[in-house]
Protein backbone atom coordinates (compact mmCIF):
# COMPACT_ATOMS: atom_id res chain seq x y z
CA UNK A 1 0.00 0.00 0.00
CA UNK A 2 2.66 1.83 0.86
CA UNK A 3 3.49 1.92 -2.78
CA UNK A 4 0.66 2.76 -3.81
CA UNK A 5 0.16 6.16 -1.68
CA UNK A 6 3.79 7.07 -2.45
CA UNK A 7 2.58 6.84 -6.49
CA UNK A 8 -0.42 9.06 -5.20
CA UNK A 9 1.56 11.25 -4.01
CA UNK A 10 3.52 11.48 -7.16
CA UNK A 11 0.88 12.16 -9.30
CA UNK A 12 -0.53 14.93 -7.42
CA UNK A 13 3.06 15.93 -7.41
CA UNK A 14 2.75 16.10 -10.89
CA UNK A 15 -0.45 17.30 -11.50
CA UNK A 16 0.34 20.46 -9.02
CA UNK A 17 3.30 20.94 -10.98
CA UNK A 18 1.36 20.96 -14.36
CA UNK A 19 -1.22 23.23 -12.93
CA UNK A 20 1.30 25.50 -11.94
CA UNK A 21 3.18 25.62 -15.48
CA UNK A 22 -0.33 25.95 -16.99
CA UNK A 23 -0.96 28.98 -14.31
CA UNK A 24 2.35 30.52 -15.30
CA UNK A 25 1.34 30.70 -19.29
CA UNK A 26 -2.24 31.71 -18.21
CA UNK A 27 -0.88 34.68 -16.34
CA UNK A 28 1.60 35.41 -18.88
CA UNK A 29 -1.02 35.78 -21.60
CA UNK A 30 -2.99 37.21 -19.43
CA UNK A 31 -0.44 40.15 -19.30
CA UNK A 32 -0.23 40.44 -22.45
CA UNK A 33 -3.99 40.74 -23.13
CA UNK A 34 -4.26 43.62 -20.56
CA UNK A 35 -0.80 45.44 -21.86
CA UNK A 36 -2.76 44.72 -25.47
CA UNK A 37 -5.95 46.60 -23.95
CA UNK A 38 -4.12 49.42 -22.42
CA UNK A 39 -2.58 50.13 -25.37
CA UNK A 40 -5.92 50.56 -27.39
CA UNK A 41 -7.25 52.21 -24.35
CA UNK A 42 -4.33 55.23 -24.81
CA UNK A 43 -4.54 54.88 -28.53
CA UNK A 44 -8.52 55.53 -28.10
CA UNK A 45 -8.14 58.09 -25.34
CA UNK A 46 -6.24 60.32 -27.74
CA UNK A 47 -8.77 59.73 -30.70
CA UNK A 48 -11.37 60.87 -28.65
CA UNK A 49 -9.22 63.68 -26.86
CA UNK A 50 -8.54 65.12 -30.76
CA UNK A 51 -12.32 64.57 -31.94
CA UNK A 52 -13.43 66.61 -28.82
CA UNK A 53 -10.88 69.80 -29.84
CA UNK A 54 -12.00 69.54 -33.40
CA UNK A 55 -15.35 69.54 -32.43
CA UNK A 56 -14.78 72.24 -30.14
CA UNK A 57 -13.36 74.36 -32.79
CA UNK A 58 -15.78 73.73 -35.37
CA UNK A 59 -18.43 74.87 -32.91
CA UNK A 60 -16.60 78.44 -32.03
CA UNK A 61 -15.72 78.90 -36.08
CA UNK A 62 -19.99 77.83 -36.17
CA UNK A 63 -20.91 80.68 -33.45
CA UNK A 64 -18.43 83.25 -34.99
CA UNK A 65 -19.60 82.70 -38.54
CA UNK A 66 -23.99 82.84 -37.23
CA UNK A 67 -22.72 85.98 -35.70
CA UNK A 68 -21.04 87.75 -38.60
CA UNK A 69 -23.58 86.78 -40.49
CA UNK A 70 -26.13 88.18 -38.25
CA UNK A 71 -24.26 91.55 -37.78
CA UNK A 72 -23.80 92.15 -41.77
CA UNK A 73 -27.74 91.91 -41.88
CA UNK A 74 -28.45 93.94 -38.81
CA UNK A 75 -25.97 96.27 -40.23
CA UNK A 76 -27.95 96.19 -43.94
CA UNK A 77 -31.16 96.74 -42.65
CA UNK A 78 -29.58 99.69 -40.53
CA UNK A 79 -28.33 101.26 -43.77
CA UNK A 80 -31.45 100.74 -45.27
CA UNK A 81 -33.04 102.73 -42.53
CA UNK A 82 -30.48 105.21 -42.39
CA UNK A 83 -31.73 106.25 -46.06
CA UNK A 84 -35.17 106.48 -45.11
CA UNK A 85 -34.22 108.40 -41.97
CA UNK A 86 -32.15 110.98 -44.08
CA UNK A 87 -35.18 111.36 -46.50
CA UNK A 88 -37.47 111.94 -43.41
CA UNK A 89 -34.52 114.88 -42.69
CA UNK A 90 -34.37 116.56 -46.25
CA UNK A 91 -38.68 116.45 -46.52
CA UNK A 92 -38.51 118.28 -43.13
CA UNK A 93 -36.20 120.80 -44.41
CA UNK A 94 -37.69 121.09 -48.19
CA UNK A 95 -40.87 121.69 -45.88
CA UNK A 96 -39.53 123.94 -43.58
CA UNK A 97 -38.80 126.32 -46.79
CA UNK A 98 -41.67 126.34 -47.64
CA UNK A 99 -43.01 127.98 -44.09
CA UNK A 100 -45.40 124.74 -43.22
CA UNK A 101 -45.39 122.96 -39.94
CA UNK A 102 -43.17 119.77 -39.42
CA UNK A 103 -44.15 119.03 -35.64
CA UNK A 104 -45.75 116.00 -36.74
CA UNK A 105 -42.41 115.37 -39.08
CA UNK A 106 -40.07 116.14 -36.24
CA UNK A 107 -42.01 113.63 -34.08
CA UNK A 108 -41.22 110.85 -36.30
CA UNK A 109 -37.84 111.91 -36.80
CA UNK A 110 -37.05 112.49 -32.78
CA UNK A 111 -38.73 108.29 -33.01
CA UNK A 112 -36.11 107.35 -35.42
CA UNK A 113 -33.31 109.11 -33.81
CA UNK A 114 -34.10 107.39 -30.40
CA UNK A 115 -33.72 104.38 -32.19
CA UNK A 116 -30.31 104.74 -33.59
CA UNK A 117 -29.14 105.57 -29.77
CA UNK A 118 -31.02 102.60 -28.24
CA UNK A 119 -28.91 100.14 -30.80
CA UNK A 120 -25.60 102.41 -30.26
CA UNK A 121 -25.66 104.01 -34.29
CA UNK A 122 -24.09 106.81 -33.99
CA UNK A 123 -23.18 109.32 -36.61
CA UNK A 124 -19.98 109.82 -37.54
CA UNK A 125 -18.22 113.47 -36.53
CA UNK A 126 -16.88 114.47 -39.76
CA UNK A 127 -15.95 118.37 -40.27
CA UNK A 128 -12.89 119.83 -39.09
CA UNK A 129 -11.69 116.44 -38.43
CA UNK A 130 -8.31 115.14 -40.14
CA UNK A 131 -9.45 113.06 -43.02
CA UNK A 132 -9.38 108.74 -41.73
CA UNK A 133 -10.31 106.53 -44.49
CA UNK A 134 -11.31 103.85 -42.04
CA UNK A 135 -13.97 106.37 -41.35
CA UNK A 136 -13.92 108.87 -44.20
CA UNK A 137 -14.50 108.80 -48.07
CA UNK A 138 -13.14 111.70 -49.89
CA UNK A 139 -15.18 112.36 -52.89
CA UNK A 140 -12.92 115.59 -53.77
CA UNK A 141 -10.26 117.94 -52.43
CA UNK A 142 -9.98 121.62 -52.14
CA UNK A 143 -7.22 123.71 -52.37
CA UNK A 144 -6.83 125.96 -48.85
CA UNK A 145 -3.65 126.98 -47.56
CA UNK A 146 -4.91 127.74 -44.15
CA UNK A 147 -6.14 124.52 -42.74
CA UNK A 148 -3.46 121.48 -42.62
CA UNK A 149 -3.32 119.42 -45.11
CA UNK A 150 -6.42 116.58 -44.76
CA UNK A 151 -8.83 118.48 -42.52
CA UNK A 152 -12.11 117.75 -43.92
CA UNK A 153 -13.81 120.88 -44.98
CA UNK A 154 -17.47 119.24 -45.61
CA UNK A 155 -19.68 116.38 -45.60
CA UNK A 156 -21.23 115.27 -48.82
CA UNK A 157 -23.34 112.73 -46.94
CA UNK A 158 -23.45 111.47 -43.18
CA UNK A 159 -21.29 108.29 -42.24
CA UNK A 160 -22.66 106.03 -38.78
CA UNK A 161 -20.41 103.72 -37.05
CA UNK A 162 -22.10 101.27 -34.41
CA UNK A 163 -20.20 100.01 -31.46
CA UNK A 164 -16.65 99.80 -33.37
CA UNK A 165 -17.46 98.70 -37.01
CA UNK A 166 -18.14 101.60 -39.58
CA UNK A 167 -21.97 101.38 -41.29
CA UNK A 168 -21.24 103.62 -43.83
CA UNK A 169 -18.18 106.32 -43.79
CA UNK A 170 -18.84 110.10 -44.51
CA UNK A 171 -18.48 110.93 -47.70
CA UNK A 172 -16.27 114.64 -47.08
CA UNK A 173 -14.58 116.93 -49.23
CA UNK A 174 -10.77 116.95 -48.18
CA UNK A 175 -8.23 119.95 -47.58
CA UNK A 176 -4.58 120.38 -49.10
CA UNK A 177 -2.00 122.64 -49.80
CA UNK A 178 -1.23 124.45 -52.77
CA UNK A 179 2.17 122.84 -54.32
CA UNK A 180 4.46 126.02 -54.33
CA UNK A 181 6.57 125.11 -57.57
Amino acid sequence: MKEEDSNNELEIDRNSKGDNDTQDTTTDTESEIIAGDKEKLSLCEDKLQRVLADYQNLERRSKNEVSQKVTLKINQIILSFLGIYEDFIRAKSAIKRDDINTEGLDGVIKKMESLLSENNIKPIDAIGEIFDPKLHEAVSTINDDSLDEGTITQEVAKGYISFQDVIRPSKVIVSKKNKEE
